[in-house]
């Protein structure tokens, strides 16, 4: 009997180590997951004070874009109304261009004759100098300027 006590004891002591190495194991692993807690909680902050500054930065940005956005729509009004000016103006220029080239076929046979030319003697120059009738024109136009 005593040697199976002995045995028995012997077992027991074994158990205990064993259990003694795992308690040891398993309060190291308890140590690292303390440490890596705090380093997750660290990492999960730094998370949500990121999130927190995308989500201002999504509002401002789309702030902006609503702003933008209503420029936009302004300058396309502004140039609807641009469009709608210079359409009017371009059809009014076609019907200008349209009666400039009907007077300018009627007048084709008037520019065909020949101009009356006038010689006038300078009292510096000794020969005398044509003028058109254009020239004359203007002359009397400069005159009654004065």
């Amino acid at each position: 009997m005593a040697a199976m006590e002995w045995i028995l004891e012997l077992a027991l002591v074994a158990l205990l180590a064993a259990t003694l190495f795992h308690a040891v194991r398993l309060e190291r692993a308890l140590g690292v997951l303390k440490r890596d807690r705090v380093e997750l909680q660290a990492l999960i902050a730094g998370f949500n004070a990121s999130t927190r500054q995308a989500e201002t930065g999504i509002e401002r940005l789309r702030t902006a874009a609503d702003g933008a956005g209503q420029q936009i729509a302004h300058q396309v009004d502004a140039a609807l109304s641009l469009k709608d000016d210079l359409t009017l103006l371009i059809d009014r220029g076609d019907s200008l261009a349209d009666r400039l080239d009907a007077l300018v076929r009627a007048g084709r046979p008037l520019a065909n004759a020949t101009p009356r030319l006038t010689v006038v003697s300078d009292a510096n120059t000794a020969e005398p100098r044509v003028r058109s009738q254009a020239e004359r024109d203007l002359l009397k136009a400069l005159r009654m300027a004065r």
